[in-house]
């Protein structure tokens, strides 16, 4: 459960039930906040009249005659339809939660994380790296925020702020400022980058397996390149047109660090202590630290203290792929994306268009598709000659770091001792007294130990021990992170709106430090290719020592050896045009074949989603099928599941001498035979995916840590797949039985009971009326009104019905559950928790032949129309026309607004009267703009 979901459930126990009285009373509550999309405004700041179309479903396409205005009119329609969520994320992105909802143990947490890594601090430093047209760009939108909260009160801009208002005092809406959507973007490579997951997953599992770190290893196989194929397929054999490839390298680097000197320190006045050894103990052997065993325990609890805005887990991940022209049948080609990330009410994206009316020097952009509220210009989307899709690249861009702390506040550097560096910071908190904070920091980072003591398991890992020095205090765990040096990547958003071809793509590439994204693009002049982009250290390679120095475990600070050596320099990244078979597909799997191109990672998606789409591509390349519009949509939502082939053939053969069993099983042999679908009334699928969870569970709760559960995406089909193929691996017994030793065949029978019992409990007897959708449900909530300590009646308003989705992990349609997850029974709970959050087929031939979806909607306000009217679509893999010519734009017209400079509505009031902005005018001032709204 995410911190947000938690403060949320704290802040309206407390005040729902006294705020809502009445059906009616809710109703107005949840309706006062909603915007005008027509009539007319004046926008202090404009140099030309804007205007804003929006469709059938309130999508804004925006029409303006300099760049600037485009950015003020973004920021305004932002500002309509979702300030609160804009607000929210602010304040969590700054760690000021507090300040917000109030004395709350989970906000403050929040808040204790963020400030001790310094997201705002970071997003200020950017700020000054920005060109000057960058700036000014990002201070237009927010002077269209502003301009829109100006002479509202809160309860006007969302109905969170009336329940929050009536739990702590509400503080004035603070104007909007450039470096609050910088943050934004801190918030985003947490989600999307929080590798370090992988790090003390490995620590958390050492000390129960005994030290073991081969076994340790098991659990996260190597990439399976002889099964599925990286985004580039094989070596580029022209450099100039991709990554040149690097020789492969004995250790993890196989770059030029682009600067390669590790940085020194002076050392401290305190007498320096002895150099530790290069390695000590063996690699099996477990330094026992202070405090250690307590921290191992608790990991997963306070790890859930970090804010999740985004989505996380295994299942942050996308689908793209773009196809040449060669096969679509159109003479152009066509690109597809599917982002999959955690599914909200309101949804994460915000669709829009932001148009030119004529392209001149001032006014460059011409660009439709998907933002994010709260940050200018178009994500995800197509301009009229270049379309692009990002999919998570998974690239080790943290680093855990064991520090030897030392009582006087100095830290082991090669021997001699460092002072810590130290901070204070001052955590407001509403109606309650302020909290002040500590932050530590080493050459690497932050000390988070204090804020997430459960990074204290990196004390576990195999690192050179000898007698503690005098003076030492104990261990501390720092965290080196990528995205906490600053860099530009709030530039590259417009570069990639901007970008007509694959050099350009390129260069928006290099400005995009975090997070790291692979960009799968495709041009009307008929290019396609793929360019990963992302700040990725270069580690040395350390030999004769127990501690990998790939960034897979924790790491001894005090050693520089393991120092990161510099930064994977952009033009080495992994890219390729053009490729032979005329298709490419980025899904998260590994980007280069093995032993290519620069070190990234080991934890790549283990790629069978990819696999799946490219076997697909070819399906019908082969056939002579042209890939179209329609093709490419029922690509993205294919649901045969890549499980079911991988262990259905050895459930089958299985001795089960239970007929009621059996029964069930006989559901497996005809969803093999069907293609193993994931499709909503599927029985097959929905006993599968039960024993899936009970092999999960059977195989691996007795030797691992409860915060280890397997949440059973593709790393973990992997996993199994291999211990598949060897009958008595350890793994297989139980150890909590005695005198017995299970192995693959009772463990498979035990969880084919299991399931049996499971699904017979929940939906029947006869395994022939069993449907996955029944329990493979997407139950959207709203972030502070949607939980389950809220009353009915509120949820019933806010929170979107439930909807059986089909699709499940690792599935094309990757609607991903956690199979550590339980419902209130204790059964396996199969809701879906991350998935595709939009879909998007781009036909570069007719644009205005392009498709899109955003479940639920674009409106944040619960009381809208356009809050869930794209949901049924989306649930179904539906999609709707995706207008970006001004002719087909007008033909979807339902609404429209204009937004007008001050001269320009002072004359047409003077000339025309009242009558002419639609009637009754209000007018709002601030010290950066003014606006005067009617109609």
């Amino acid at each position: 459960m995410s911190v947000l979901r938690k403060v949320a459930i704290a802040v309206v126990a407390i005040v729902v039930v006294a705020a809502v009285v009445s059906a009616g009373l809710a109703l107005v509550l949840v309706r006062r906040p909603l915007p005008a999309h027509d009539g007319a405004a004046t926008l202090d700041g404009l140099a030309a009249e804007v205007t804003v179309v929006r469709d059938e479903r309130g999508i804004p396409q925006i029409y303006a005659a300099s760049d600037a205005d485009l950015m003020r009119a973004q920021g305004y329609v932002h500002a309509q339809d979702r300030f609160f969520e804009m607000d929210y994320r602010r304040h969590v992105t700054a760690g000021r939660l507090s300040e917000l909802v109030g004395a709350n143990e989970a906000a403050l947490a929040a808040d204790q994380v963020v400030r001790t890594m310094g997201w705002r601090r970071v997003a200020e430093q950017e700020w000054e790296l920005l060109s000057d047209e960058t700036q000014a760009l990002y201070a237009a939108y927010a002077d269209g925020v502003n301009a829109y909260l100006d002479g509202r009160e809160a309860s006007r801009l969302g109905v969170e702020y009336t329940v929050l208002g009536m739990q702590t005092t509400l503080r004035d809406v603070e104007p909007w400022q450039p470096v609050d959507s910088i943050a934004w973007l801190k918030a985003m490579a947490w989600d999307l980058s929080a590798n370090y997951e992988e790090e003390l997953g490995r620590a958390t599992a050492l000390r129960p397996l005994g030290g073991d770190v081969a076994r340790v290893e098991e659990l996260y196989p190597d990439y399976p390149y002889d099964l599925n194929a990286p985004i580039v397929p094989t070596a580029p054999e022209n450099p100039a047109a991709g990554t040149p490839a690097a020789p492969a390298s004995a250790g993890p680097a196989s770059a030029e660090p682009a600067s390669a000197e590790p940085a020194s320190a002076e050392p401290a006045s305190a007498e320096p202590a002895s150099a530790e050894p290069a390695s000590a103990e063996p690699a099996a052997a477990v330094m026992d630290a202070r405090g250690a065993v307590q921290a191992l325990a608790r990991t997963a609890d306070h790890l859930a203290a970090v804010p999740v805005l985004v989505g996380e887990g295994p299942y942050a991940g996308s689908n793209s792929f773009a196809v040449a022209a060669e096969h679509t049948g159109t003479g152009a080609p066509l690109l597809a994306n599917d982002p999959h990330l955690g599914l909200t009410a309101p949804s994460v994206w915000y669709q829009v268009g932001l148009h030119c009316t004529e392209q001149t020097p001032q006014c460059t952009f011409d660009v439709s598709g998907f933002s994010f509220s709260g940050l200018p210009g178009v994500v995800i989307g197509h301009n009229a000659g270049l379309a692009w899709g990002l999919t998570n690249l998974p690239v080790d861009a943290m680093d855990l770091t064991l520090e030897r702390i030392y009582e006087d506040g100095t830290y082991l550097r090669d021997g001699a001792r460092v002072p810590l560096e130290m901070r204070r910071e001052t955590i407001e908190v509403n109606d309650g007294d302020a909290v002040t904070l500590s932050v530590a920091s080493t050459e690497h980072g932050p000390i988070v130990s204090e804020v997430l003591p459960g990074t204290g398991v990196a004390g576990t890992v195999p690192v050179p021990e000898g007698a503690p020095p005098a003076g030492f205090s104990g261990y501390a765990v720092a965290l080196q992170w990528t995205a906490l040096q600053p860099g530009r990547s709030a530039e590259a958003i417009f570069a990639l709106d901007r970008a007509t071809g694959p050099d350009d793509v390129a260069a928006a590439a290099a400005l995009l430090a975090a997070p790291a994204q692979n960009i799968l693009y495709a041009t009307a002049d008929g290019d396609i290719g793929s360019q990963a982009a992302g700040r990725t250290p270069v580690r040395a390679a350390v030999p004769d020592t127990p501690v990998p120095a790939d960034g897979s475990w924790p790491r001894p600070g005090w050693d520089s050896r393991y120092d990161w050596q510099g930064d994977v320099a952009p033009v080495t990244m992994p890219a390729v045009r053009n490729p032979a078979e005329g298709y490419l597909v980025a899904a998260n799997q590994a980007a280069m074949p093995a032993g290519q191109g620069p070190f990234l990672t080991n934890d790549w998606d283990a790629g069978y989603r990819a696999e799946r789409v490219r076997e697909l591509l070819a399906q019908r390349v082969g056939a002579g099928d042209a890939v179209d519009v329609d093709a490419a949509n029922a690509i993205m939502v294919d649901d045969a599941s890549p499980f079911g082939p991988a262990l259905v053939p050895s459930l089958l053969q299985v001795d089960v001498d239970d007929d009621f069993v059996a029964e069930a099983v006989d559901e497996l042999r005809s969803w093999s035979a069907e293609g193993f679908p994931t499709a909503t009334d599927s029985a097959g699928a929905a006993y599968f995916n039960a024993v899936w969870t009970a092999v999960l569970q059977l195989t691996f709760a007795d030797d691992l840590p409860s915060s280890q559960t397997p949440d059973g995406g593709s790393r973990w089909l992997r996993v199994v797949e291999l211990l598949l193929e060897d009958p008595q691996n350890p793994w297989w017994d139980d150890r909590t039985t005695v005198n017995i030793v299970e192995g693959r065949d009772e463990i498979l029978r035990q969880a084919l009971v299991t399931a049996r019992q499971q699904l017979t409990n929940s939906m029947g007897k006869n395994p022939a009326d069993w449907e996955w959708g029944q329990i493979h449900q997407l139950r959207l909530e709203h972030p502070v009104l949607g939980g389950d300590t809220v009353p009915d009646l509120v949820r019933r308003l806010v929170n979107p019905a439930p909807v059986p989705v089909a699709g499940g992990s690792s599935v094309v349609n990757a609607m991903g559950y956690d199979a550590a997850a339980r419902d209130a029974l204790g059964r396996t709970d199969f809701s879906v928790t991350a998935g595709p959050s939009m879909r998007m087929v781009v036909d570069l031939a007719d644009p205005d032949a392009s498709t899109w979806v955003a479940g639920p909607g674009s409106s944040g306000h619960p009381g809208s129309p356009h809050y869930t009217d794209q949901m049924r679509a989306w649930a179904q893999g539906a999609t709707f026309p995706w207008p970006f010519t001004r002719a087909a734009v007008d033909e979807t017209r339902s609404d429209a607004m204009t937004l007008r400079p001050p001269e320009e509505a002072s004359a047409t009031a003077q000339s025309s009267g009242p009558s002419a902005v639609g009637g009754n005018t209000a007018s709002m001032s601030s010290s950066r703009s003014k606006m005067t709204t009617s109609g």
